[in-house]
């Protein structure tokens, strides 16, 4: 477990702010070592699409890089020019291919396109005619359904003599549908198929495995796997505790603490009746902020599930949110909490070391995933260095 109070004297601005986000950079780079451990013979690579997954481009692909990795996955181009500068060095893929007039970004930047369909092969046949050898990889649909080369046209493309000697795939990938759940027998047809691929196109490496496929053990590995949650401190699979270290801290300010007589409402739709006298602490976060309505401790479908709102964690103690989240506030109830232990100023938790992510994401229905990509504007960041 993450001690995320044993690391920086915040900031005037950090420690005031009404959202705080602290990125454990050490944990990411920690995460990125058991991950490429776990590999064995394969390298492993990082994906840092989507802003890192929310956690900023920029420092996270500079600690990833000064780790050792020299693989990088990004979803736009966009991505990838701004990864440049803080990894020199490294292969750069594009997963979402290129398009007519993105070009200069893709040769200035050094970025390697993921071909993923006909019309992108296509495309890029017309470009290396023109200009030469350059390097891309292939995405194949081994059952996904999603983007990916047809198997039977990428074993045809591989067998094809009469291909460019321009044409120089320096990498052929599938992705795992089910890689999250071990048991599931989509897996191992998956990895049957991919099998003909790596070996259609022999001498050029191979990748099936992102981080849940990685725990599946060496025949998914291949030459190169694509950790991406696991290196956040995210579940991957389904049902076993998660090994990697906690890497970020969402925190939310205090604004009030309130007194509330039992029988009284709290907050939209007065769908909280209180059964007690409750002392409610009012934090400046809300569904604007990433910190989503479906978080409610009631009054929302989700909660008719069976699945209980999320939970805070202030002064030791983990404390339910009461009543909806609204844009911008969410009320936790502190009446458990020793009287005067919670005061306005302090910070909730809302995940981190003690609220796990996914224990978060669980309480909204949802992944770790979207809870890390959906990170509002309005957290003051605080960055701990790998070196601390």
């Amino acid at each position: 477990m993450t001690d995320f109070a044993a690391y920086h004297e915040p900031e005037d601005a950090f420690a005031s702010a009404p959202l705080r986000l602290t990125v454990h950079l050490g944990a990411i780079a920690d995460n990125w070592h058991d991950m490429a451990k776990r590999s064995g013979k394969a390298r492993a690579a990082a994906v840092v699409k989507a802003d890192a997954y929310g956690l900023g481009i920029e420092d996270v692909g500079q600690t990833l890089y000064h780790a050792g990795a020299r693989d990088f996955f990004v979803a736009v181009p966009s991505e990838g020019a701004t990864l440049r500068a803080y990894a020199p060095e490294a292969r750069i893929f594009v997963l979402c291919g290129i398009w007519p007039g993105q070009e200069e970004i893709f040769f200035e930047n050094d970025l390697v396109p993921v071909i993923a369909s006909e019309e992108q092969l296509a495309f890029w046949m017309s470009v290396i005619a023109e200009r030469g050898d350059y390097p891309c990889a292939l995405q194949i649909d081994t059952g996904f359904n999603r983007l990916g080369l047809p198997l039977e046209d990428a074993l045809a493309l591989a067998a094809d003599v009469s291909r460019p000697a321009s044409f120089s795939p320096v990498l052929v990938m599938s992705h795992l549908a089910c890689g999250d759940d071990p048991s599931s027998p989509m897996n191992g047809r998956q990895l049957q198929l991919f099998r003909q691929v790596s070996d259609a196109f022999e001498g050029i490496e191979s990748s099936l495995s992102a981080s849940a496929g990685i725990f599946l053990g060496p025949d998914y590995h291949f030459d190169l796997t694509r950790p991406g949650i696991a290196l956040y401190g995210g579940e991957a699979v389904n049902g076993v505790a998660n090994p990697m270290r906690a890497a970020v801290k969402a925190e939310a300010r205090v604004l009030q603490v309130r007194e509330a007589k039992a029988g009284e409402t709290v907050s939209y739709g007065g769908t909280l009746k209180l059964a007690r006298d409750s002392r409610l602490a009012v934090a400046s976060v809300g569904y604007a902020d990433g910190w989503m309505r479906n978080l409610s401790g009631s009054g929302v479908p989700l909660r008719e599930t069976g699945i209980t709102g999320a939970t805070g964690f202030i002064a030791g103690r983990k404390v339910p949110v009461a009543g909806r989240v609204t844009m911008d506030i969410t009320i936790f109830d502190v009446t458990d909490v020793p009287e005067n232990a919670v005061r306005t100023g302090d910070y909730v938790e809302l995940f981190g070391s003690n609220v796990s992510l996914d224990e978060a994401a669980r309480a909204a229905g949802t992944i770790g995933y979207e809870m890390l990509t959906g990170l509002g504007l309005r957290y003051e960041r605080l960055y701990v260095d790998a070196a601390e």
